[in-house]
């Protein structure tokens, strides 16, 4: 059984977010061997796919080291990688069938371009213990699926040294699980992004991701009405590593643009 480490949304190795992607099944193996596997391989994502009739279409889901996820982004990006880049996929297009709807992926351009749901944040206030646990004040907090807090400045996001375990307790208004958060600002003028971000996880097991694409199906149509264009670009500062995204609102969709690279080819013997 064959098996990939992509990092996605990046251009050059060890550069954005890394995810394991297991070659295809024709069935699906047991949800704890794979949960094993996921927490074996200790990235953000695995990324399971299963064969359908149409060889242009896999029934795709992701486990965390921790639990199965709804939606991600970047290990969404490797498991379309792998398939057109290494299991020589000849079709303009991929789909995936997976808990949150149909998710298609082109290339285009050099780029990977993925079609999202939109999840549009709603303004609220703060939770209580959340400056606190950031080690600073928002200037403004929304939320969706995961809390998006706003700083003042590209250096506040950069400067986070976060209380990871008091993250782990916070909900607020998010309607996913607890201990997801997302920081963002308006990048630095004359930057080659329009916005930078970071995101903690440890709800989902993950004390920060290195980029994170449904966060970024909330960032989009936040910072698309902000800046008044639909199109703009996000830099995830994940120290270290960092993540680009290239992100577009069409209507209750995103497209979200990046580039992979693999950098592990291995064999399981399972």
């Amino acid at each position: 059984m064959r098996q990939w480490t992509v990092d996605a949304f990046a251009a050059a190795p060890f550069k954005g977010n890394p995810a394991c992607v297991v070659a295809p099944f024709d069935v699906w193996p047991a949800d704890a061997w794979m949960q094993t596997l996921a927490a074996e391989n200790n990235q953000a994502e695995t990324a399971y796919l299963l064969k359908t009739a149409d060889p242009a279409r896999f029934d795709l889901r992701w486990f965390t080291p921790a639990l199965e996820v709804p939606l991600c982004g970047h290990a969404t990006l490797a498991a379309a990688h792998v398939l057109f880049a290494e299991l020589g996929l000849d079709t303009a297009e991929v789909a995936f069938e997976t808990k949150s709807g149909v998710l298609t992926v082109t290339r285009e351009e050099g780029l990977y371009a993925m079609d999202f749901p939109a999840n549009p944040p709603r303004r609220t206030t703060a939770p209580a213990g959340l400056a606190e646990a950031l080690g600073v004040e928002p200037t403004e907090v929304w939320a969706a699926s995961y809390l998006v807090a706003i700083l003042d400045s590209e250096a506040a996001v950069r400067a986070l040294n976060p209380d990871i375990a008091a993250i782990k307790t916070i909900v607020g208004e998010a309607t996913g699980e607890r201990g997801n958060i997302s920081v963002a600002a308006l990048a630095d003028e004359g930057a080659p992004y329009d916005v930078v971000s970071r995101f903690f996880a440890p709800g989902s097991g993950i004390p920060e991701d290195p980029a994170t694409g449904s966060a970024h199906c909330i960032l989009a149509p936040l910072f698309a009405d902000r800046l008044g264009r639909a199109r703009n670009r996000f830099h995830q500062a994940y120290p270290g590593r960092g993540g680009d995204l290239d992100c577009e609102v069409r209507g209750d969709r995103v497209i979200l643009r990046g580039q992979a690279v693999t950098v592990v080819e291995s064999r399981l013997r399972l």
